[in-house]
C-alpha cells in the first residue's frame, strides 16, 4: 500500500480537506483536518476515516491505521 494512494482515497471522500498520511507498507498514520468532523464525537470520526479505506482492510492490504480526525478550529490550537 502507497501512502499516496491512501492520500487521495481520503481526499476523495473529504474533498478540500487537509490530509496527511505517513507509515510503510501496511502500517499508516493518518491525519484528516475537515469541516464534516464538526459536531461529531472521535468515535463517529474514526468511522467516517475508516469507511474510506475499509475495502482495503478487509482484504488485508491495509493492516493498522492510526487516525486523527480534526476540525480546522481543533488543528489551529
Amino acid at each position: 500500500m502507497q501512502v499516496e494512494h491512501i492520500e487521495q482515497r481520503l481526499l476523495e471522500h473529504f474533498p478540500s480537506s487537509e490530509v496527511a498520511v505517513n507509515g510503510d507498507g501496511s502500517h499508516f498514520d493518518v491525519r484528516v483536518v475537515s469541516d464534516a468532523f464538526a459536531g461529531l464525537r472521535a468515535v463517529k470520526r474514526q468511522q467516517l476515516v475508516y469507511a474510506a479505506v475499509n475495502d482495503w482492510i478487509r482484504d488485508g492490504s491495509l493492516h493498522a491505521i492510526n487516525i486523527k480526525a480534526l476540525t480546522p478550529d481543533e488543528a489551529q490550537s
